[in-house]
């Protein structure tokens, strides 16, 4: 077995761990302002859905580099 697959596994498992926690701490952001001031929940909804999609569009990018260097 060679050590790359090992270093491929490492580095995804730590990219997924990463948004992981990034979505869970805009979540929780998302959901305190809505608690604190209602009148701007929708906002904060949005601006939460649209901080995830860009984490999770960098993770993927991640991912997709790390496929990459495993078939070179």
């Amino acid at each position: 077995m060679e050590l790359k697959y090992i270093g491929i596994g490492i580095g995804a498992g730590l990219a997924i761990i990463g948004a992981a926690i990034g979505i869970g701490k805009i979540g929780a952001a998302a959901l305190e302002a809505g608690a604190r001031q209602p009148e701007v929940a929708g906002h904060a909804r949005l601006t939460m859905i649209i901080a995830a999609a860009l984490v999770e569009g960098a993770t993927f990018f991640a991912l997709a580099i790390l496929f990459m260097l495993v078939n070179k």
